[in-house]
């Protein structure tokens, strides 16, 4: 086994390279034909999600692999390899295993302990399976994992520990309300009818949402969710589908809207989110300031001192809410130098005429520069030269829509964050807000299960590793035995059938007998780790045929991947 994973995911890469990375399902078939078509890969399968990108392969060297892969993972998404580097991860045989084993039970996810996860896992392999890249080896790992993940969340409470991420991201809508009572009653727009936006579909009909606009490019689909949701015998809400030029008219009745799909371009800009605002509320959505402004200007200070001639950069020290860009929180990291010449510009600003004037020579600006300096030193800081005003803030209203972005790449604007009357959460907000949440004490348990089922995997491998090398010896000996009752048919002639038989008999049970203890024991020894070496062993100490070794292992690849193609 040389099973091999390059990849990325949220908690390798910033969004905005998980997003321009995201493949489509085109570019995720034409990357395992690549695959493929590559010398170190014999099998491959990926594994796309909204927020990681893996490339499983079986290969026969491991750099060559890596290089291959990370290479392939680059031209496919369309991110530079130089960009992409630094954002990748690699795992290597059982590594690997336990990566995918953790991937499928939440573990690795955003939201731990997710189930979702297990779905795409079981969609990557079908994929694999129908373009006939996935072999013995990531048929086995790929169903392993599924039955890794379900065994986690029936045996374990992993499932409180974490939800989907349409159930979180709700929640970060709500902020801090019960989602049921937020939603109670709200009319609700879902762009896609995909596996996710009928996910955020159903929660919401259960969350008690009145009314369900699902939109989507093909309108069987929506509205066979719609008839689904409006079917349900747990959810009385009314659900209706309207193709995708309708979305702007929708979005100015809707309070809620939740967007996946797989549109490369945005679906939802700055521009029509604020016209939707302003046709619901009557007035045009206002822009929020990126940072809030004092009553004089965005960075004013009180008293003498302006920002021109300032040696810091403004932009860098805009989010020092609260205080003078002359104060201790506009300096934090300088380094010495430019420590010193914020002090002179500060002092410059400040003090009485005496000091002004006394500040035009040379000697002066020395004293005040290393008095400074001096200060910053001992208190580990530039001394406030002034309390700092208080700012100034612009209330914000109550949002007039809450909006959920749940696509990679996104399908909402950024831009929408600075509407006010716009709450906006996305993959990008979800990530920031995930990393604080609480794990589960059921999470350790979920560790230990995955770590029983790597070292089964692995002792299966590598005792299903000699099988070909067992097959190929039973299958000498068997002949070896057929040619000595035919030389025996030869030389006694007068033997009637039924001696014939026995003879026959007795010389298998002999061969068998002989070679059970051994063959038996090499499989244990090979599932050790380490065991690899036995199958050579045996082939070398029965001079097997290679060749005849190698033609037992298509064999039953081919009838393992035959039964396979049909699971899927």
């Amino acid at each position: 086994m040389s099973l091999l994973v390059v990849g990325l995911s949220h908690r390798s890469a910033p969004v905005s390279v998980l997003e321009r990375a995201a493949l489509s399902a085109d570019a995720q078939v034409k990357l395992l034909q690549d695959t493929l078509a590559a010398e170190p890969a014999t099998e491959g399968a990926v594994l796309a999600t909204c927020n990681r990108i893996e490339l499983y392969a079986d290969v026969d060297k491991f750099h060559a692999g890596v290089a291959e892969l990370s290479t392939l993972l680059a031209q496919h998404s369309g991110v530079g390899l130089e960009e992409l580097t630094p954002h990748l991860y690699v795992h290597y045989e059982d590594r690997a295993v336990h990566h995918l084993f953790s991937v499928a039970c939440g573990l690795d996810s955003m939201v731990v302990g997710e189930g979702q996860i297990l779905g795409q896992i079981k969609d990557a392999l079908a994929s694999a399976q129908e373009l006939h890249t996935a072999g013995r080896l990531l048929n086995d790992l790929f169903q392993q994992a599924l039955r890794v993940g379900k065994r986690a969340h029936s045996e374990t409470g992993i499932d409180r520990a974490g939800q989907s991420l349409v159930t979180f991201g709700l929640e970060q809508l709500s902020a801090g309300r019960a989602v049921e009572a937020w939603a109670k009653g709200k009319r609700a727009l879902v762009i896609g009818a995909g596996s996710m936006s009928s996910l955020a579909a159903a929660t919401l009909a259960r969350a008690g949402v009145g009314e369900i606009v699902i939109a989507n490019r093909t309108r069987d689909r929506a509205e066979r969710l719609a008839e689904i949701l409006s079917g349900g015998d747990d959810t009385d809400v009314l659900a209706r589908a309207v193709p995708m030029d309708a979305v702007p008219a929708e979005l100015t009745r809707a309070d809620i809207a939740v967007s996946c799909t797989g549109a490369t371009g945005l679906v939802l800009t700055a521009d029509s989110v604020a016209a939707a605002v302003e046709g619901r509320t009557g007035s045009p959505a206002a822009v929020r300031d990126e940072a809030p402004a004092h009553p004089g200007g965005r960075h004013a200070a009180t008293g003498a001192g302006a920002d021109d001639g300032c040696p810091l950069d403004l932009s860098a020290v805009q989010g020092a809410t609260g205080f003078s860009v002359l104060g201790e929180a506009a300096v934090a990291g300088m380094d010495a130098a430019t420590l010193e010449q914020h002090a002179a510009w500060v002092d410059k600003g400040t003090g009485t005429d005496e000091r002004r004037d006394s500040r035009g020579t040379p000697d002066g600006d020395a004293d005040l520069i290393g008095a400074l300096a001096a200060a910053a030193a001992t208190l580990g800081r530039v001394p406030e030269r002034r309390r700092p005003e208080p700012v100034a803030r612009e209330p914000r209203p109550a949002p007039a829509l809450a909006l959920l972005d749940l696509a990679m790449p996104r399908d909402v604007d950024a831009a929408v964050h600075r509407l006010l009357g716009v709450r906006l959460v996305d993959i990008e907000s979800l990530a920031e807000a995930s990393a604080d949440a609480p794990m589960a004490a059921d999470v350790d348990r979920v560790r230990g299960i995955v770590s029983d089922e790597v070292a089964a995997f692995g002792a299966a491998q590598r005792a299903a590793h000699i099988t070909p090398t067992v097959v190929a010896l039973r299958a000498m000996a068997a002949d070896v035995v057929a040619n000595e009752i035919a030389r025996l048919d030869g030389r006694l002639p007068d033997l009637d059938d039924k001696q014939r038989g026995e003879i026959g008999q007795t010389v298998r049970r002999v061969v068998d007998k002989l070679l059970h203890a051994p063959t038996v024991r090499v499989k244990q020894l090979a599932a050790e780790p380490g065991g690899a070496g036995y199958a050579d062993a045996l082939r070398t100490l029965f001079d097997l045929d290679p060749e005849t070794v190698a033609a037992v292992s298509r064999a039953e690849n081919n009838t393992e991947n035959a039964k396979n193609r049909g699971r899927a």
